[in-house]
């Protein structure tokens, strides 16, 4: 876990942000086991399939499905997965190391209690599909035909499919200091850095989703469908109040600008429900004009901002 030393509130108002970023904040990584379902085709099989279609194999790429993924087992694992996934996105911020997040240091407790309630649930799941290997291989014998081989296939599912998180540090070591201090410093002088691109990265995501979220809501609040005003669901509204939580929870005061554009959209919705909208056609035109403000402005925020691709701790490249 990140050993770092915590400010006052006196001194909150004088440090940069990346202070109090590296300040109030540790770092939380979330890592996955997954079993893979796709299995290349040996090059027997490989050139076999290249004859039919009068091909070179050395141009052919091709793989089989060992499991259907689409059965309920498996989607219920992947749901579990996704589940943490959304937790931990949604409870941290953005670093420049892939595979890393920064949580409040006052989370973590909560955060290791969850992640650990969550994992049981991961387990159950596993274990259940677990319990299906013999159906799906039945099926894959089914479906694959020649190409199935028993072999691919593992005993138990149990040990394949495993979620693990840790609390790593992100400062050069102490005794580096003794060894080498000049190295030291220059270590230091990264985190630093690191911090603060950490709070470009934090503002920009939550500028580009707040956009999003405004624009969403707009775009369901005018116009109309068949003549009628158009339909939207709770979630509309409920993603934007999720979304302002989220905000305070971790926002850290780096845009004044950004500030003021959230704490007008969140006072313009303020004790506004979502069937207060769908009665009201005024009230939607109130709110569409205090909102509509706001998108000229959002969009000068995100103009020119470079663009950071990280690593989704399933592997999956993400722009921010």
């Amino acid at each position: 876990m990140t050993t770092v030393n915590t400010i006052t509130e006196e001194q909150s108002a004088t440090v940069s942000p990346g202070q109090r970023l590296q300040a109030t904040m540790a770092a939380a990584r979330v890592g996955f086991t997954w079993f893979g379902v796709r299995k290349t085709l040996t090059p027997a099989q490989k050139a076999q399939a290249a004859e039919a279609f009068g091909a070179e194999d050395h141009y052919l790429s091709a793989a089989k499905k060992l499991l259907d993924t689409h059965c309920q087992g498996f989607q219920a694992v992947t749901a579990v997965r996704n589940s943490i996934l959304a937790y931990w996105w949604g409870m941290s911020l953005p670093y420049p190391e892939p595979g890393i997040r920064l949580v409040r240091q006052y989370s973590i407790e909560p955060f290791n209690q969850h992640m650990t309630e969550m994992r049981q649930e991961f387990i159950e799941a596993v274990e259940a599909l677990d319990r299906q290997l013999p159906d799906l291989k039945e099926d894959a014998r089914r479906q694959l035909g020649e190409l199935y081989n028993p072999s691919d296939y593992p005993p138990s599912l149990r040990d394949l499919f495993t979620v693990e998180w840790d609390f790593p540090s992100v400062e050069p070591p102490d005794y580096l200091l003794q060894l080498n201090p000049r190295l030291y410093e220059q270590q230091r002088q990264l985190m630093v850095s690191r911090f603060e691109e950490a709070v470009k990265m934090a503002e920009q995501a939550f500028a580009e989703e707040f956009g999003k979220l405004v624009a969403h809501l707009t775009e369901r609040l005018t116009g109309a469908d068949d003549g009628k005003p158009k339909v939207f669901r709770d979630s509309v509204v409920g993603n934007l109040q999720e979304f302002f939580e989220r905000f305070r929870s971790l926002n850290v005061r780096s845009n004044e600008e950004l500030d003021r554009l959230v704490e007008t959209a969140q006072r313009a919705l303020r004790g506004v429900a979502p069937q207060d909208l769908r009665d009201s056609q005024g009230l939607r035109q109130q709110i569409v004009a205090r909102l509509g403000s706001l998108q000229s402005s959002l969009d000068a925020l995100l103009v020119d901002r470079p663009r950071r691709r990280i690593l989704r701790p399933s592997g999956q490249e993400e722009g921010t």
